[in-house]
């Protein structure tokens, strides 16, 4: 069997996760076959800025938040939050009949898409390598909006605040430094199950609310088409 010609593979590079490929610069073609990886397909960001040049071969899913996607975000990418992935999963596979780029701040959130749709079976869908940094750093085009702290910077101020707090607290207050070992053990486990239920806490806030919360409805209706088989 020949292999799909969706670019040359290469070994991973230092931003690549580990156990996965950087595709390089190559447009995909309706001829291209699907095939099953078991660990994420990385795809670098001019690789995708080619891509983009032809969006009726791609699409590109930012799995972030409403708020964050409302920041900053790639030109012509829809936003379905993480959420919203793992509660409709299988809906939303099937509007994926093309190439699909996910996309986050730093790749775990795109990593968990990934995964989830890998599960029902979705097989042309690959992760942006860097995230939206990456893309806009090769001259993509993104648009920019209300400036905000991504989510995961939230995460590790909020983080590193409450494991201070509990070092201070410490000094007059043994029992005070269970805070910070609390912090460090979900820390811990954060990394271990490539989640982060902080995270979640924090998408949760008004602050990292949009404008107004889309139904999924809305959500998958905006997604492009699926093409009719000749």
């Amino acid at each position: 069997m020949s292999a799909p010609r969706l670019g040359h593979l290469a070994d991973p590079g230092p931003t690549a996760a580990a156990g996965s490929a950087t595709i390089h610069p190559t447009t995909p073609t309706d001829e291209d076959a699907p095939v099953a990886h078991a660990s994420p397909r990385h795809v670098d960001a001019r690789t995708v800025r080619d891509w983009l040049g032809d969006p009726d071969t791609v699409t590109v899913i930012d799995v972030r938040s409403p708020t964050e996607f409302e920041t900053v975000h790639i030109r012509g990418s829809y936003n379905v939050p993480l959420d919203m992935v793992n509660e409709h999963t299988e809906q939303l596979a099937a509007h994926f009949d093309r190439q699909v780029v996910l996309v986050c701040q730093s790749g775990t959130r795109a990593a968990q898409a990934h995964q989830r749709l890998a599960g029902v079976g979705s097989e042309r869908v690959h992760i942006l390598t860097g995230g939206i940094s990456a893309y806009s750093g090769v001259g993509g085009d993104v648009v920019r909006g209300r400036a905000r702290w991504a989510l995961e910077r939230q995460v590790r101020l909020v983080a590193g605040t409450l494991v201070l707090a509990g070092l201070t607290a410490g000094l007059r207050a043994p029992r005070a430094r269970l805070l910070a070992g609390g912090i460090g053990a979900g820390l811990t486990v954060s990394a271990l199950t490539d989640s982060c239920t902080m995270a979640s806490f924090l998408s949760a806030l008004p602050y990292n609310r949009g404008p107004r919360d889309r139904t999924p409805a809305e959500v998958l209706a905006e997604l492009p088409a699926t093409r009719k088989a000749a």
